[in-house]
């Protein structure tokens, strides 16, 4: 007849690690319900869901997480949080799961475009002078191509712009002409706008690679230009 486990026996010294940075993250609190699962759109990839993955925390099941492929399919996107009747912080957890192994054995692709942001202010490493052309040229095909909008205001770096708006890193360089459709929409309701040099990519693969530093410096860099040097008053991310 098979012994019953007693709780005592488990060793969960990674939840009390990530427990240290997260004391609020209401672990213990699982009720299994599986509430957070249903709206999750990483459930079942890699057979796994958030409740599986936090019932492995919880059952010491240190190792089997941090080498879960998981971890990095999860889109953090907060769902199961939000659905979560007791306010577990899953994504925290998933965060500290990927910030737990080395950097440089983290996925390539989130690795290689979190550098690329770093060193050239987006996640596609187009240097800021292309990134400046690209746009002006779309926008003089417009003018030129589309009477209605001849007048089509689209700048970057323009001071005192009331706002301050991102752009997805890949259009400019794959498909510039997608920007466009936002520009007229901007147009048309006479917004006061203009794209930033420094920082512009919308995106922040950093976040996403669970790197502090370098999401940390993406963010104080972006800012820093928005309020210093173009003092514009609000920022949208378009993404």
């Amino acid at each position: 007849m098979s012994e019953v486990i007693q709780l005592e026996e488990f060793e969960c010294e990674f939840k009390d690690e990530i427990l240290d940075r997260i004391p609020d993250a209401n672990f213990d609190l699982c009720l299994t319900c599986g509430t957070c699962t249903g709206g999750c759109p990483a459930s079942e990839q890699f057979d796994m869901d958030p409740r599986k993955f936090l019932r492995m925390l919880l059952l010491g099941m240190d190792e089997e997480i941090k080498s879960s492929p998981w971890i990095w399919v999860c889109t953090m996107c907060g769902r199961c949080q939000s659905a979560c009747p007791m306010d577990i912080a899953i994504p925290k957890f998933i965060y500290n799961v990927r910030a737990s192994g080395p950097r440089d054995k983290r996925p390539k692709g989130i690795l290689g475009s979190c550098d690329q942001h770093i060193r050239s202010g987006s996640a596609m490493g187009v240097p800021k002078e292309d990134f400046i052309f690209t746009v002006e040229d779309v926008a003089d095909e417009i003018r030129e191509t589309q009477p209605e909008f001849k007048d089509l205001k689209v700048s970057v770096d323009r001071e005192n712009a009331y706002m301050v708006l991102n752009q997805n890193s890949r259009e400019p360089v794959t498909e510039p002409d997608e920007m466009g459709p936002l520009w007229k929409i901007l147009h048309l309701v006479d917004a006061d706008w203009t794209y930033p040099s420094v920082m512009w990519s919308g995106e922040n693969y950093c976040m996403f690679l669970a790197d502090d530093e370098g999401w940390r410096y993406i963010m104080e860099e972006f800012v820093y230009h928005v309020e210093n040097n173009l003092k514009s008053k609000l920022v949208v991310n378009t993404e």
